[in-house]
């Protein structure tokens, strides 16, 4: 499956216009949304190949945001990787927990434009952990 559209779930604006800058050069087809609300409205509405999931959002955490689209036996968004930004210095617990349910978990502070379309371009050449199916 080639990846072509991604979802962006970021408030920060200086990092959110980065990320979108940096993919859309690559090709990539973006929509950027600034809260959790709109966040799932968006993954719910459109079939996404990559969302990148802030934590800390504006109306919901991105770890409620994952608990809604991929939780109780449940995934909202089969076929989308799920890769996490953070800055939010979770437990070793909370965030093992979180990994299950997500492709990649990345430290903003450590992560550059090019190694982000690293990590989008090595997640394109393997399996996703759920079957690909559209969305209903």
């Amino acid at each position: 499956m080639a990846i072509k559209n991604i979802l962006v779930i970021e408030d920060d604006r200086f990092i959110g216009e980065m990320y979108v800058r940096s993919l859309r050069h690559e090709g990539y087809d973006v929509d950027w949304v600034v809260d959790g609300n709109d966040g799932i409205v968006t993954a719910l509405n459109k079939h996404y190949d990559v969302m990148l999931l802030d934590i800390m959002l504006p109306e919901k955490r991105g770890t409620e945001i994952l608990k809604e689209l991929r939780g109780n036996g449940e995934d909202k968004i089969a076929g989308t990787r799920v890769i996490v930004m953070t800055n939010f210095d979770q437990d070793t617990e909370s965030r093992i927990a979180m990994q299950h349910d997500v492709d990649a978990y990345l430290i903003k502070a450590e992560i550059t434009p090019r190694r982000l379309l690293e990590v989008i371009a090595h997640l394109d050449q393997q399996p996703s952990k759920t079957p690909d199916q559209p969305h209903a």
